[in-house]
């Protein structure tokens, strides 16, 4: 009697055990498929139909939610609310990005500093002085805010200077998005410092170890490649064109660099206060803290500009106004595309993908190092956000570090930011950014950003582990 109730008991415990894991891969399979088919959906509309980008990702949205089992009001909601908190924190950077670039032209003051770095650079070292250039302006910056302070310069660079779009833009664009991944004070690494209980000095310090070599390989190295199977010229549209003749003079190369730099000096500030002081109740923090947001940082610029740009151009009040109001029109496609790519990633995110990953990769048998960068890749190509991803990634491999010391767990963080940029695709609102900026198609942008993305975090997490080894 004791033998069978122990031999039911035991059914009893197992059956629903594993009705629980049937649901739970079903749900994944189900998951998996609704991915792949928005994708796909997206994928055929852009390049087979000749759709816009805006309805291809609106479409495509909807039709993941459907594949998802999720309610079309459910859906709509998802979409539209990921769609408003992108432009919330991207569109206004962008809006107040393209003033500035704007007064950067029409002054003459992006002339003066093109003018600068062609007299000065030759033709095989103007990667180099770009890649550069983008390391030390996207330090303390987002990659989205840096892209619209480097767009002029280095569009008017490959035009005037004659040369691949491709061989230029590249090495900035990789610049900034490995500062972005790997190095702190960028959000994704900040709080994956605070998750893994890193210590923010040393991650800073392997960071950089790790971030020279990768940048140097996916700047200026792969350039070299994507100059040649993307041979593009830098799109007119988006070519700041130069001053009218009419005037007699342009700001000089001193006020035209500090009124650029002028935000990233404010950003860094602020999070050189924060590390340092360390206490928001604190005064200084407290300004640091406002005028260090991307948003005041940025319109700081543009009001500072009009004075050192604008009125050192000779320009009145009114011709002012008439290029504030000419930046404005030409991104407002860029807006609605990249609006739209975070609707998409916000309905992938809600139709619980990213969770699944998490659910799954729990009981993955690998190396802390490499089972972070996984699980980052696999977040980052499910939702598109390199931020959620690393955030996701180093809350699910946080136990793993309690026992670490100080420079496996920095390494770690590292791992994580290198995962997370793995492969930008269309449901990466970056991805739009740079192709609707550089007047690509689709595939154009696979070809040249998405390897490149993908090659920063392999190449990053070779470095990685060659470091693991030493420490």
């Amino acid at each position: 009697m004791t033998g069978l109730s122990v031999e039911i008991l035991a059914a009893d415990a197992v059956e629903p055990i594993t009705s629980a894991g049937n649901a739970q891969l079903g749900i994944a399979v189900l998951a998996g498929i609704a991915v792949l088919a928005g994708i796909a959906v997206i994928v055929l509309l852009i390049t087979k139909l000749k759709v816009h980008a805006f309805l291809a990702l609106t479409i495509g949205s909807l039709a993941l939610g459907s594949f998802a089992g999720a309610a079309p009001a459910e859906t709509i909601a998802s979409f539209t609310a990921g769609l408003g908190s992108t432009v919330a924190g991207v569109g206004v950077l962008i809006a107040l990005g393209a003033i500035l670039g704007k007064l950067l032209a029409d002054s003459g003051g992006a002339d003066q500093i093109v003018d600068t770095i062609l007299a000065r650079a030759s033709g095989r070292a103007m990667p180099w002085a770009m890649v550069l250039i983008a390391s030390i302006i996207g330090l303390p910056l987002f990659f989205e805010v840096g892209i619209v302070l480097l767009i002029p310069v280095v569009l008017l660079v490959a035009k005037r200077g004659n040369y691949s779009l491709m061989r230029i833009g590249i090495p900035a664009l990789a610049g900034l998005s490995v500062m972005h991944g790997l190095i702190p004070p960028h959000p994704g690494p900040l709080v994956a410092i605070d998750a893994l209980d890193a210590n923010l000095g040393v991650t800073l310090a392997l960071g950089v170890l790790v971030a020279v070599p990768t940048v140097i390989i996916a700047g200026p190295v792969f350039s070299r490649y994507a100059a040649r199977w993307v041979d593009i010229e830098a799109p007119e549209k988006m070519i700041p064109q130069r001053p009218s003749e009419d005037l007699d003079r342009r700001p000089s190369f001193g006020a035209t660099l500090a009124t650029i730099l002028l935000p990233v000096v404010l950003m860094l500030v602020k999070a050189l206060v924060d590390i340092v002081v360390d206490d928001p109740a604190n005064d200084v923090q407290k300004v640091t803290d406002v005028i260090g947001s991307p948003l005041i940082a940025l319109l700081a610029a543009v009001l500072v500009g009009m004075f050192t740009l604008g009125r050192a151009a000779g320009f009145t009040r009114g011709r002012l106004a008439g290029t504030v109001e000419k930046s404005l029109a030409p991104i407002a496609g860029v807006l609605l595309i990249v609006g739209a790519g975070g609707g998409f990633k916000q309905t992938l995110i809600d139709a619980g993908v990213g969770q699944m990953i998490l659910d799954f990769s729990e009981n993955w048998s690998i190396p802390a190092l490499l089972l972070g960068w996984l699980i980052a890749v696999a977040i980052r190509l499910a939702t598109g956000s390199a931020t959620v991803a690393t955030i996701s990634a180093a809350g699910l491999v946080a136990p793993l570090a309690a026992d670490m010391s100080t420079p496996e767990a920095a390494l770690l963080v590292l791992a994580v930011g290198a995962g997370s940029l793995f492969f930008s695709h269309v449901n990466d609102a970056g991805f739009w950014l740079v192709k609707e900026y550089f007047g690509m198609d689709v595939g154009q942008t696979v070809k040249t950003w998405s390897v490149m993305e993908t090659i920063i975090s392999v190449v990053s997490l070779a470095f990685i582990l060659l470091l693991s080894l030493v420490l």
